[in-house]
């Protein structure tokens, strides 16, 4: 019997795997792939043996920043970039938590000084794995799976 890729291969560009399926639309979204000028692949509801169903996207030439990266922390972690480059495979990278966020996540508190002036958001992250943040100007904490993205 024979296997046939559910994803086409990629040339040049990143694939983002093991993606939770209900935040692929997330992700998409917080990277603006919806404005991509080059092809974008999205699959949703992949078999994995790993989570039992998962979200990819491939992105044709496009190699995301760290900065780019660490948004996707925010959404959900244990996700992996890859790198192709001639359909070759020249690096893998695991999405983790930075010590910081800035400008990816807004403040829970209403008075904070950057809900009311134009700056952008500052975020120590306190506790990576329960997922919790403080707000560097009011010192709120937040947990990351109740914030809302910018």
């Amino acid at each position: 019997m024979k296997k046939e890729l559910q994803v086409a291969a990629l040339e040049n560009g990143t694939v983002i795997d093991h993606i939770p399926t209900e935040k692929l639309f997330d992700v998409v979204n917080l990277l603006g792939l919806q404005s991509m000028k080059t092809p974008v692949t999205i699959g949703y509801n992949l078999p994995s043996t790993i989570m039992g169903c998962k979200g990819i996207i491939k992105v044709a030439d496009k190699f995301f920043t760290d900065e780019e990266i660490s948004r996707l922390s925010v959404i959900a972690e244990n996700m992996k970039l890859v790198l192709i480059r001639n359909y070759e495979i020249v690096e893998k990278k695991d999405v983790v938590t930075p010590d910081q966020l800035k400008g990816i996540v807004k403040c829970a508190n209403p008075k904070c000084i950057c809900n009311n002036e134009p700056m952008p958001t500052l975020f120590n992250v306190v506790d990576k794995v329960k997922g919790v943040i403080k707000c560097h100007y009011c010192e709120k904490e937040q947990a990351l799976k109740d914030v809302k993205l910018l």
